[in-house]
């Protein structure tokens, strides 16, 4: 995949012609497709480095990396022109990863814009057509999803513009968007009951609570870590290993009472709520009653107190 320079004479032979600035304005002059050269100052032209650093500091070459100006202006165009005298399936995907350093290396350079980066694939010595294809969408197994996919924004997901209802409906991904939506508040306590509801829904394994649990107490709680772990677990009474986990956070903390504390004070009502917002959120009746403790009968009035439900 890396390419070096090439002791092969042809090699050097083209790059003696391409890399002289007026040879490579004949050469674009009629290489270039017409709307784009339509859009460039040809007498900008100027000799890029053609040499990339990837992430792992190996180093690549691009053979020739022009830029130019755009005939407004107000823009950078680059031609990437490459040769190549053996056949390469992927060769492609090649002239789209110099195409990419060479736009990261323009943004590095203080530029806000990406620039267009044309690549050119010049290839001689078979007797043959160039066999393989130049877009390098159609080297994926799926090429028209591709296409879609490159040709299109990215999917967004923006948890700061959702609202907490619909958040509340994605399962196991609830708890993590939840907070994270929240994490400037100075309270996190005001989201006892969506955080229990999402608790006791068994949406969330014991490392993703203790991990949780670190981020509150660093995070969100502006330096009262026993208001939020007192809501929880007041709320949590029925739920055994959830408390467990809890519990074993707060030993490690020096956190206690605040479980203590929080078991006793306010759980009937408590109860209730979690089991409304439970049956509001879809969550099967005896699934609620085995994780509230309340009865079928107890079920069946707050489902009739709320006809959403």
């Amino acid at each position: 995949m890396m390419k070096t320079l090439s002791p092969v004479p042809h090699d050097g032979l083209f790059k003696t012609f391409l890399t002289n600035t007026d040879t490579a304005r004949d050469f674009l002059s009629f290489y270039l497709p017409p709307e784009l050269l339509e859009i460039c100052d040809i007498t900008t032209l100027q000799l890029e480095s053609g040499s990339f650093i990837e992430e792992n500091l190996r180093t690549y070459f691009a053979d020739v990396l022009y830029s130019l100006r755009t005939s407004n202006g107000t823009g950078y165009i680059y031609t990437l022109i490459e040769h190549q005298s053996s056949s390469d399936k992927h060769m492609a995907f090649r002239l789209m990863r110099y195409a990419i350093a060479a736009m990261q290396r323009h943004i590095e350079a203080g530029h806000t814009a990406l620039p267009l980066v044309v690549p050119l694939l010049f290839c001689h010595g078979r007797a043959t057509p160039w066999p393989y294809t130049t877009d390098w969408t159609a080297l994926f197994a799926e090429p028209e999803l591709a296409r879609r996919l490159y040709t299109r924004s990215f999917p967004l997901i923006d948890v700061g513009a959702m609202d907490d209802a619909d958040i509340m409906k994605h399962r196991r991904m609830a708890m993590l968007e939840l907070l994270l939506k929240h994490a400037r508040t100075r309270d996190l306590a005001e989201l006892t009951e969506q955080l229990v509801t999402l608790l006791l829904a068994g949406y969330t394994t014991n490392e993703q609570l203790v991990t949780s649990m670190n981020w509150m107490m660093q995070t969100g709680t502006a330096g009262n870590p026993e208001k939020l772990l007192q809501e929880l677990t007041s709320h949590l009474s029925s739920q055994e290993d959830v408390l467990m986990t809890i519990a074993e956070y707060l030993e490690q903390k020096g956190l206690t009472k605040g479980l203590q504390k929080g078991r006793t004070e306010g759980e009937r009502e408590a109860t209730l709520k979690i089991a409304r917002a439970l049956l509001q959120n879809g969550i099967a009746p005896d699934t609620v009653s085995k994780t509230t403790g309340l009865s079928e009968q107890e079920l069946t009035s707050l489902s009739q107190a709320n006809p959403t439900a």
